[in-house]
Formats: C-alpha cells, structure tokens, sequence
C-alpha cells in the first residue's frame, strides 16, 4: 500500500524551518543573464575579429558587414535559448558545449546557405560567415567556462534546491555540488524521516519529509533532489506523486553509482522505464574519430610545441648532464607493454634517492604509498626539473607514442607496474579496454591532488562515459592546466 504524506503549512512552523537556510540566495535569472551576456561578448568578438581577418584579403570589407552581426547574434540567441543553454543547472559542461557547438554551427550554416539561395548581391560573404561561425563556436563556450571560473562561487549564481533524504548517498552528492559550484545547483536544505536535525555535508537537515510544501512554498523553491535509494519502489512512486505537486523539476538519483551517465538515455518499454546506455567506445567510426582527432592532434601540437621542447632539452642538459629524455615501462591497451617517453625532470641517481628517502621517514612513506607522489620530492631537478612538472610539459616527447598509435591524446594516464598494484582487479581490467592517454579526466580535476580512490573514480567516469565532446572538452581544461596549474608536482 503506498504512503500517503500530508503536507502542513503552519506559518510560525516554515519561519522556524527557513531561518537557517536563508543564507543561500542563488538567482538562476541572475546566472541566466550571465550567460547570455557571455554570449553576446563572445559572438560580438568572433564577428570583430573575422572581419579583421577578412579584410586583410579583401579590403573591401568594412561596416556594412559588421553589422551583418546583429542578424547572426539574434538567431544565435534564439537558438541557444531554444537549446536550453540559459537554463541554469539543466546541463553538465560536456552536454552544453555539444549544444553551444551545434547550435552556433547550425546557425551559421543556415546563413551561408541562405546567401548562396538568395544570391544577394553586395560586400557580404559566406566564406566570411563561415570564419565568424569556427570563431563563435570556440568563443562561445570559452566565455561561458570564464564565465563560470569568475562567478560560480558567488552567492547568487545558480538555483536552490531542497535535497529529499539525508544519508549517505544524498552526504555523497551535496559535496560533488558544492565541490563543482559551475553545475549551478545549490542545495539550501535537506529534509529526512529519520534524520530530522543536524546537517548533511554542511546542509542543514530542516525536518521530515511532510514539510516539503512549506518548506518550498516559504523559500520559494521550484527544484527537488530526490536522494533515498532504500525506499521501497511502491512508497517511492507514491512519494514522487506528491513531489510532483510541489517541485517543478524533480532529479531522482537512482542506485546505479558508477553506471554510465553522460550518454544514458530514458526509454519507454510500454509503460515500464527504461535506460539506454551507449558504450559509445564500441562503435568502430567513435574509435576511427578518436584515432583521427589524436593523429591531426599530435601533428599540430608537436608543431607548435617543438620550439618549447628544443629549450627544455636544453636546459636539462646544461643544468644536470646526462640524457634529456626519460623512458620509462607502462601498461597499455589490452595490458600490453609500452615504454612512454618523457623529458627527464629528475636526477640521474633518483631510483637510489627514493629508496633512501622512503626508508627514513613513516610520514613519507605513507604519503607515497596513498599518491604515489611526493610534495617535496629531492629527486626533482631545481629549477627545469620543477617548471617542467608543474606544466605537465614534461609529457610532450608521448606525441610520438601518440601518432604511432600507442597512445591516445585522452585517456588514462599510463601508470607503472608499482602504481597500478594499488588498483583492483576490476578497474584494471577495465582500463585495459583503451589506450593510454597522453592527458585526462584526472589530469585536469584534481591532478596529484587525488588520490588512488579519486583517479579511479575519474578513470572509470571517462571510460563509461567517452564521447568525441568529452574529450574536445578535456583538451580545452588541459590548456587551461597547463596555463594555470595547480594540484602539480
């Protein structure tokens, strides 16, 4: 028999309820407009700078094609607009830079087809378009990340949500919001039948669940995070109806931790729901698409990264002696041996060095055998050594591994053989399905900052969930790593 739930709405009561999370004030319309003034900036920039571009091969070009832009900045609004872009919370990065790519290229595909239908005459034209379009799809989401960089922490930014449970899994999912402030979703409160005081991960549990309605009515709260796995499914359906009264949108969090969730899509199975998951890394044109972007990829950046790596081999080799490139055993794809290039950072005698400093200090060792890191590690080499590591641009020498197939621009790190002894069975496994990756999930989150938990759990995200936009989307924070590092040494 389902639960029936009352919803009391006392006025002294919700005053009592509301006072200790009125702190959090998130606006989503606020956060909408920066996105869309984000946008506009963006776009605004992208038209600027193709017209520069163009009239440097036709100085013809002049103003009446800058004000071209107005046409395409309306249409390009509308069609984000339609695309749920400005829709705080809705979307996760990887999900809206797809749609911010699409949309813009859309556009801008609509435009140039129009010109060449309508063959208007005059200074416009389509190859132009076509430059403010490659322009606006980078800028666009560049704007929107820099956008949420500047302003994700601010009291204002995102909307509020009431989180319906307070155990584990709702503890668990409250620090991934609160530790990813960008998603835009701020829980104010928790309510709970059996925890009905206290806190959950700072949150303040304001009492059971029958106080939902006041609670939502009094804060005037639209968005419900549903976080009790245990219920039975016949009081929980009951409980989603009456949910259903009081929340616009309602997010229930299902059992299935660590299942693909990217790509994961509804399915109706007459009457009965269902989830789609796509191993997008088992379709042959996904992995002849990675093996494409990762060959343009590494020529590219070998180019441009050859003038930085003829330094760097130079200043090791002033500085210590010895061979500037370092190669060292991993594991690869299928559990094949690989040796992985990299520029040498340490000392030649460093083996010995470690042995030494692991054997004179517990504190030491265990911070070695939980990152199999160390802070202040005396094998690195001043000054080049340092620099080198804090950039990542130590890994540069792995492009070659890269265009021999070896190795992917994103994927799992390659690890040592003593490094992946920490892991299970099951996630090594699981890793061996794909190439190792010259950057990654982990990489760019939490770099040596996570421990072997925190890049299992990256790992693993990546591999179940991979698409081309994923990794587009780890390119782009891998730049951002490199420029800004922090969690490196």
């Amino acid at each position: 028999m389902g639960v029936q739930i009352a919803f009391p709405e006392t006025a002294p009561r919700t005053a009592l309820i509301a006072r200790p999370v009125l702190g959090v004030r998130a606006r989503p319309h606020a956060a909408s407009l920066t996105l869309l003034a984000a946008d506009v900036i963006a776009i605004f920039l992208a038209r600027a700078l193709a017209i520069v571009l163009w009239r440097w091969i036709h100085p013809a070009a002049g103003l009446p094609n800058f004000l071209e832009f107005w046409e395409s900045l309306g249409l390009l609004v509308l069609v984000y607009a339609a695309l749920g872009l400005y829709t705080c919370g809705a979307l996760g990065t990887v999900e809206e830079l797809r749609r911010a790519v699409m949309g813009t290229g859309f556009v801008f595909l609509a435009l140039t087809a129009s010109l060449s239908f309508l063959r208007q005459p005059g200074p416009y034209s389509r190859r132009q378009l076509m430059l403010c379009g490659c322009f606006s799809a980078i800028g666009v989401p560049l704007a929107r990340a820099l956008s949420r960089r500047l302003f994700a922490r601010r009291r204002w930014w995102g909307v509020r949500m009431i989180v319906l449970g307070a155990g584990e899994t709702a503890r668990a999912l409250i620090e991934r919001m609160q530790a990813h402030p960008e998603m835009g979703l701020r829980p104010v409160a928790c309510l709970d039948d059996e925890a009905t005081r206290g806190e959950c991960a700072g949150v303040p549990v304001a009492g059971p669940l029958t106080l939902a309605r006041a609670l939502a009515t009094s804060l005037h709260i639209h968005h419900a995070l549903v976080a009790m796995p245990a219920i039975p499914r016949e009081d929980f359906v009951w409980m989603l109806d009456e949910w259903g009264s009081v929340f616009r949108h309602v997010i229930v969090i299902p059992d299935l931790s660590g299942v693909a969730s990217l790509w994961a899509s509804a399915r109706d199975l007459s009457g009965v729901l269902g989830l789609e998951l796509r191993q997008n890394l088992l379709v042959p044109l996904n992995r002849l698409t990675k093996r494409a972007l990762d060959i343009a990829g590494a020529i590219l950046l070998g180019i441009l990264a050859f003038p930085v790596l003829a330094a760097a081999a130079f200043w090791i080799k002033v500085s210590s002696g010895g061979s500037v490139l370092y190669s060292h055993e991993r594991e690869g794809e299928g559990g094949r041996s690989l040796h992985v290039p990299k520029l040498r950072t340490m000392r030649v005698d460093a083996d010995a060095l470690l042995m030494r400093v692991l054997s004179s200090s517990p504190e030491i060792r265990a911070e070695w055998t939980r990152y199999f890191k160390l802070k202040k590690d005396p094998r690195i080499l001043p000054g080049v050594g340092k620099f080198l590591r804090r950039t990542s641009l130590d890994e540069l020498p792995q492009l070659w591994s890269v265009l021999k197939g070896e190795m992917s621009l994103v994927g799992p790190r390659p690890f040592p053989a003593y490094h992946l002894e920490g892991f299970g069975p099951r996630f090594r496994a699981l890793r061996n399905r794909v190439k190792p990756g010259l950057t990654g999930l982990w990489q760019v989150s939490d770099r040596a900052d996570g421990d072997l938990e925190v890049q299992e759990a990256l790992d693993t995200y990546y591999i179940r969930n991979w698409s081309l936009w994923l990794d587009v989307y780890i390119l782009a924070r891998t730049v951002s790593a490199v420029v800004f590092p922090r969690g490196a040494y």
